[in-house]
C-alpha cells in the first residue's frame, strides 16, 4: 500500500475548507436576496439595524412564504439538468479539437482531451437567438432564468454537491500503488487524510468517466469551460430581456457589460486548449473548490452586474464607454501579449521575437525568462487578467438603490420609473451597493495573489536555487513596482 502523501494545507486548513464549503453558498442566497428587485439593493431594512426585525427583513428581502424548501423546486432542477445533458450532447455530436495535456506525474503521459466549448455556446446562443427573435424580450428561457433564479442557484449549488461527493468517494478506487494501470492518480494535496479538506480540494486529479452513448469524459475540463460558462451569458442575456421588460428600453450601461463578459468566455472558450496547462488541471484535483466554483460561483457572482442593472438602468454615455473600452482593451493586450511571449518562447526559442530576451537556464533543462513581459513581473498576465474584469464592475458607478411604489419616492435624485408604476431612486442606497457589484473585482484580485503564491512556492521546490536567482532578477510578484 502506498503512503499518503505528507502536504502542506492551505486554504486555511479543514476549518478553511469547512468555512468555504459551507459558507460560499451561503453568501451566494445572500447575494440573491440581500441585492433584490422587490426593495433594493442592498434591502432596506438592512440599513437601519435598530429597526430590524425578521419580519421587516423577510418582507424587505423578498423571502420565500414557505421558507427554506422553496429555495429550491424539483422542477426547476429537472430543466437545470436537461441543460447539462443538452451541453453533454454537444459535447459529443459537434466537431472537437483533439489534444493532448501536460505530461502528469506519476504515469509520465499526457491524457487527451475533446475540445468543442466555444461551438457549444455558439448553438446555446443560436437557439436563444431564434426564440428571441419570434417572442422578444417575453422569450420563455429568458422570463424562466429571471423568475426562477434562485431555485436556479440552488439547483447548481446541489449540483456542485453531489459531483463533489460523487468524484470524492469515487477516487478511493485509483490504484495508487499501480497508478499507470488505468492511468488514475491522486492530486497531490487532496490525499491528507482529513475528509473536509480533501473533499474540498479534489482527490482525484483528473476523475473520468464512461458513458454510454457518450464515451470517455474528463469531468474536471468539461465542468470548467461549459455548463457555467456559458451558463454566465444565458443570465447576462436573461438580464437584459428583464430590463427591457421592465422599463420598455435597454441602457448602454447593462448592454456593454453584458457584451464585455459574452466577449471575456467566448475568448476564453475559442483559447479553451490554454487551460490544459493551467494550475486548475494540472496540479490541483476535482473537489468542491473546483465543482462549485465551475457550476454555481462563476455564473451566479459573476453576473451580479447585469442583474444590478437589470433593475438599475443607469447610462455611461460615450465618455464612460470609451474609458471602459480602453481599461478593457490595455487588460486585454497585457493579457495577450505576455502569454504569447512566453509560449513563442517554450515552442520557437529562435523566434526573433524572443531570441535576444535574457533568461535562467535551470539545472532541470528549462529555461526562466527574465526580461520582456516576463522580466517586469513574474505573473504579469495575472494583471492583464484583473484588468479585463474591472469593466464588468465599473457601469454600476456607486452602485445601490432603493425600490418604492409609484409617486412616494420622496427624493429629489433621478427616478427611474417601471412600467407597472414602481419608483427606483438611490437615495440613501447610494455607495451601499458596491458591496455586492464590487465585490467580484476585489475577490478576483485576492484569488490571483493567492494563485501567485501558490505557484511560487511549487516553483521554489521545482526550480530550488534558480528559483530563487529568478526571484532577485524579477523582484515583483503580479504588479511592477507595487507588488
Amino acid at each position: 500500500m502506498a503512503s499518503r502523501a505528507v502536504t502542506k494545507y492551505e486554504f486555511g486548513g479543514p476549518l478553511g475548507a469547512a468555512a468555504i464549503t459551507f459558507g460560499l453558498p451561503v453568501l451566494l442566497y445572500v447575494f440573491a436576496f440581500a441585492c433584490n428587485d422587490v426593495s433594493g439593493c442592498p434591502a432596506p431594512p438592512l440599513l437601519n439595524f435598530r429597526t430590524l426585525t425578521w419580519e421587516t427583513l423577510r418582507v424587505g428581502i423578498g423571502w420565500p412564504e414557505g421558507g427554506l424548501w422553496h429555495l429550491g423546486s424539483w422542477e426547476v432542477t429537472g430543466v437545470v439538468l436537461a441543460y447539462y445533458l443538452l451541453s453533454l450532447i454537444l459535447w459529443r455530436v459537434l466537431p472537437a479539437q483533439e489534444v493532448h495535456g501536460t505530461k502528469l506525474v506519476q504515469h509520465g503521459r499526457p491524457l487527451s482531451y475533446r475540445l468543442n466549448a466555444f461551438s457549444s455556446t455558439l448553438v446555446h446562443l443560436a437557439i436563444c437567438a431564434v426564440g428571441t427573435y419570434f417572442q422578444g424580450a417575453s422569450f420563455f428561457v429568458w422570463r424562466y432564468i429571471s423568475d426562477n433564479y434562485v431555485q436556479i442557484l440552488t439547483a447548481n449549488i446541489l449540483i456542485a454537491y453531489a459531483i463533489s461527493i460523487f468524484v470524492y468517494a469515487r477516487s478511493f478506487g485509483v490504484n495508487t500503488d499501480y497508478p499507470t494501470a488505468e492511468l488514475r492518480e491522486l492530486a497531490a494535496g487532496g490525499n491528507t487524510g482529513n475528509i473536509i479538506y480533501d473533499f474540498y480540494i479534489g482527490r482525484e486529479l483528473n476523475p473520468r468517466i464512461t458513458i454510454p452513448l457518450f464515451g470517455e469524459i474528463d469531468i474536471k475540463t468539461w465542468l470548467e469551460m461549459r455548463p457555467g460558462l456559458t451558463g454566465w451569458i444565458l443570465l447576462d442575456l436573461a438580464f437584459i430581456a428583464k430590463q427591457y421588460r421592465t422599463y420598455g428600453y435597454l441602457t448602454d450601461s447593462i448592454v456593454f457589460t453584458a457584451a464585455l463578459q459574452t466577449f471575456y468566455v467566448l475568448d476564453g472558450q475559442y483559447m479553451e486548449s490554454g487551460i490544459l496547462t493551467m494550475m486548475d488541471i494540472t496540479t490541483d484535483g476535482l473537489g468542491f473548490m473546483l465543482s462549485f466554483g465551475d457550476v454555481a460561483w462563476v455564473p451566479f457572482l459573476y453576473s451580479t452586474q447585469c442583474r444590478y442593472l437589470s433593475v438599475y438602468p443607469s447610462s455611461l454615455g460615450w465618455i464612460g464607454v470609451g474609458s471602459i473600452i480602453a481599461v478593457f482593451t490595455l487588460g486585454l493586450y497585457i493579457f495577450r501579449a505576455a502569454n504569447t511571449q512566453k509560449n513563442v518562447f517554450r515552442r520557437q526559442p529562435d523566434h526573433p521575437s524572443v531570441r535576444s530576451l535574457s533568461y535562467i537556464q535551470t539545472k532541470r533543462g528549462t529555461r526562466l525568462l527574465t526580461a520582456g513581459w516576463w522580466g517586469m513581473s513574474r505573473h504579469i498576465n495575472y494583471l492583464g487578467d484583473w484588468l479585463q474584469a474591472l469593466p464588468f464592475s465599473l457601469p454600476t458607478g456607486f452602485a445601490g438603490y432603493a425600490i418604492f411604489p409609484a409617486g412616494s419616492a420622496a427624493t429629489t435624485s433621478q427616478v427611474f420609473k417601471m412600467l407597472d408604476g414602481r419608483e427606483v431612486v438611490q437615495d440613501e442606497a447610494t455607495g451601499w451597493g458596491v458591496f455586492f457589484t464590487y465585490f467580484y473585482v476585489l475577490y478576483f484580485a485576492i484569488l490571483l495573489m493567492h494563485r501567485e503564491r501558490r505557484d511560487d512556492a511549487m516553483c521554489s521546490e521545482k526550480y530550488g536555487e534558480d528559483w530563487e536567482k529568478y526571484r532577485r532578477i524579477v523582484k515583483w510578484r503580479i504588479v511592477p513596482w507595487i507588488y
